[in-house]
């Protein structure tokens, strides 16, 4: 029997590595009705699945191999690269520009098939050969230029906060090569969310 390695504990799900692979197995919540629990976590697992294959064609993300929902686990292949937000500072502003370009080109290709990542941060995605995205746990689709806002909300306050010194430029960057259908209401709608959030 093939060892259980566990790479990290977060508040929904253990993530595992096991023959090569990673098992994501979302946890029990105690502060929840068993029941309610149960239907919770089986129902976000099949979701999550659902959302990364539905966008496999068009971006980078883990290859699904099993889901098992009586278990609340997916696993699917382990993607050996750095996670962005540890290794983005590292390298020159160029390449960090070009990085920056992919990223936007994914998500534009994302938002048209209408599904919001929902913790759209750089620790969220693992920098290989190229980008790849991970950790869909939050994903839903949705046709609301509000929903696809917020994702870009979550993303500049990622850069702001990890990658202080360049983020303006990158964001700047972002913006002009983020171009999915309706991009000038969700980009008015992004000013509303920002708004929202000085104002609070």
């Amino acid at each position: 029997m093939s060892k259980e390695n566990i790479i990290d504990i977060g508040a929904e799900a253990i993530l595992i590595k096991k023959d090569g692979n990673l098992i994501k197995r979302r946890v029990k919540k105690r502060y929840r009705h068993n029941k309610i629990d149960e239907i919770l976590r089986k129902k976000r697992t099949r979701l999550e699945a659902r959302n990364i294959e539905r966008i496999s064609q068009d971006i980078n993300v883990p290859k699904i191999i099993e889901v098992d929902e009586e278990n609340k686990e997916i696993t699917m292949e382990f993607i050996k690269g750095g996670r962005l937000s540890e290794v983005l500072n590292k390298f020159s502003l160029k390449k960090q520009e070009r990085i920056i370009k992919e990223i936007s080109g994914a998500i534009s290709k994302m938002h048209n098939k209408n599904i919001i990542h929902g913790d759209l941060t750089t620790s969220n995605m693992i920098l290989e050969e190229n980008i790849y995205f991970i950790d869909f746990g939050l994903s839903f689709h949705s046709l609301k230029e509000e929903d696809k806002a917020v994702d870009l909300h979550l993303l500049k306050q990622a850069l702001e906060a990890k990658h202080f010194k360049t983020w303006e430029k990158l964001w700047g960057i972002f913006i002009e090569n983020y171009r999915p259908e309706k991009k000038k209401s969700i980009l008015d709608r992004l000013e509303k969310v920002e708004g929202r959030g000085r104002y609070k």
